[in-house]
């Protein structure tokens, strides 16, 4: 059996993240201050003070989330090599790459900057918007969406994370009437996610064209450790098919709950989540049982860590 790391999205967020980390551990430091002058705000400053309304800008919190989620993986010293696998949630799929050795750190935080800023820049705020559906399949919100857009109105499955948690993104009146009718259809809830970004629509498809772009500036490498990528739920192991996701995803549906059920049949038992928040966990224990899931957010959850892999040694010798 095998590990598996996962790495969140915008979502994930909030201030403080990272601090303990920093305080306790070296790898941690030099990793936030390789990255504090990169961009024209201090990820230092930002992520442990905020303020919360300039980390929740989108330019900002994608470089912030995956300074924090690396900072935290290097944290973890050895143990850092030893996933059979990589996948993140959206924006976490470039820090799963800069894990798999594909990307160098750098790269990666001024590109996910540079992403942010297109994002919000493709949709005005307040246009664009996104909620979560729960309680309903796909067929059915897959309905919901064909059914709303239409007269220049756009809403369309964005994030299949479980069976039954479906995120919808479009433009913002769409969004509002299609989780009407998923309530009026039986959705136990449709909860409006605090973005003004409608991502994974075809709202991003200009989004899609400056990344390709931004890439052929940008050397990557092969992957050490194989991703499973969120456009298709597949292995990867280069890195024209890495960028080529990357480039698609933006703008495509995130098939999360597949990419998790695919490494459970590759022979994942244990999943350990990196980087802020506990988005990821909980999702796995909706997706599929038998599996052990863990988040690592600070030097308790390190710690924590360390004994189950102690515990899984022990079993494993005979």
């Amino acid at each position: 059996m095998s590990i598996a790391f996962l790495f969140p999205g915008q979502g994930s967020q909030c201030v403080g993240m990272g601090k303990d980390v920093y305080d306790r551990h070296e790898a941690a430091r030099a990793t936030f201050n390789e990255a504090r002058h990169l961009l024209d705000r201090d990820l230092i400053q930002l992520c442990f003070e905020g303020p919360k309304a300039s980390l929740d800008q989108t330019a900002y919190t994608q470089p912030a989330i995956l300074v924090t989620s690396i900072a935290i993986l290097r944290s973890l010293e050895t143990f850092a090599g030893r996933a059979a696998y990589v996948a993140g949630h959206s924006l976490g799929e470039y820090t799963a790459l800069v894990a798999s050795g594909a990307m160098e750190f750098t790269d990666a935080v001024l590109l996910v900057h540079k992403r942010g800023q297109w994002m919000q820049e493709a949709v005005p705020v307040g246009e664009g918007a996104m909620a979560a559906v729960v309680g309903l399949d796909r067929v059915s919100v897959e309905a919901i969406c064909r059914e709303t857009s239409g007269g220049g109105e756009v809403v369309v499955v964005a994030n299949l994370n479980t069976s039954d948690q479906i995120v919808i993104s479009g433009t913002a009146r769409a969004v509002d009437i299609a989780g009407g009718i998923a309530k009026g259809l039986g959705a136990r809830m449709v909860i409006p996610l605090p973005v003004s970004v409608p991502s994974h629509s075809p709202l991003m498809n200009g989004v899609c064209t400056k990344l390709a772009d931004a890439f052929e500036s940008i050397r990557g490498g092969a992957l050490k450790v194989p991703l499973i990528n969120n456009v298709e739920a597949r292995v990867v192991h280069t890195w024209e098919e890495a960028k080529s996701g990357l480039t698609r995803q933006v703008a495509a549906p995130l098939l999360w709950g597949e990419t998790i059920r695919q490494m459970v049949g590759l022979g994942v038992d244990l999943f350990v989540e990196i980087g802020p928040g506990k988005v990821l966990s909980n999702l796995l224990r909706r997706t599929v049982s038998g599996v052990t899931g863990l988040h690592v957010e600070n030097s308790a959850d390190i710690e924590r860590l360390w004994h189950v892999m102690e515990e899984r040694e022990k079993k494993s010798c005979p």
